[in-house]
């Protein structure tokens, strides 16, 4: 069976201050998404998806299966995402012709995504993912789900379970949200898509 292991953060704990705290990094990266990896390899003992691939896995699989392995992957994709925090922080190349394409502007887009990270409710992910010809679109998806689930290409996402952002702003995700646009590699992004 292959285990599957804790990623590596790209970068130190505290890199991201003050968007998201050292302690806050700790908990959800240390402690959240490890227990998730455990989680994972215990379920797949003995299991026909043992072999997988993590998107595999999260096609396939169900009940605690689909939800640890659901959380890896859009863990992995979050925190892989993320750099130092950067004032006027936008997006570049295609990505960002895309996104005045489909959402008029990059003001019009930020505001569409936040908006549904703050009214998703309970816990969940906020998306930005491409559809099969590029055009860029706006999910929520609730608790582990990814939109690959869906047929999209995941590309950017907001956390919005609040062990992201408690410690840090308590009650407040759309303060949360609204922060996070400094920390965003648009590298990464523009690699995704």
């Amino acid at each position: 069976m292959k285990k599957f292991e804790l990623m590596a953060l790209p970068y130190s704990e505290n890199v991201l201050e003050p968007v998201i705290s050292k302690e806050t990094i700790g908990f959800h990266h240390g402690k959240h998404l490890l227990a998730y990896v455990n989680n994972l390899n215990g379920l797949l003992e003995n299991s026909p998806l043992a072999e997988l691939s993590l998107e595999e896995i999260v096609l396939k699989g169900e009940g605690g299966i689909l939800n640890n392995a659901g959380q890896i992957l859009n863990h992995e994709m979050y925190f892989a995402q993320f750099m130092a925090p950067k004032t006027d922080n936008k997006p570049i190349g295609k990505i960002a012709e895309a996104i005045v394409r489909d959402f008029g502007s990059f003001e019009a887009f930020k505001e569409e995504f936040q908006k549904k990270g703050a009214t998703l409710f309970g816990s969940g992910w906020v998306w930005l993912s491409a559809d099969n010809n590029g055009k860029l679109v706006i999910t929520q998806e609730t608790n582990a789900a990814n939109p690959i689930q869906r047929g999209l290409k995941p590309l950017l996402t907001f956390d919005v379970w609040e062990h992201a952002y408690y410690l840090d702003y308590q009650n407040r995700r759309p303060d949360h949200l609204a922060a996070l646009w400094q920390i965003i590699d648009w590298n990464v992004i523009e690699n995704r898509y």
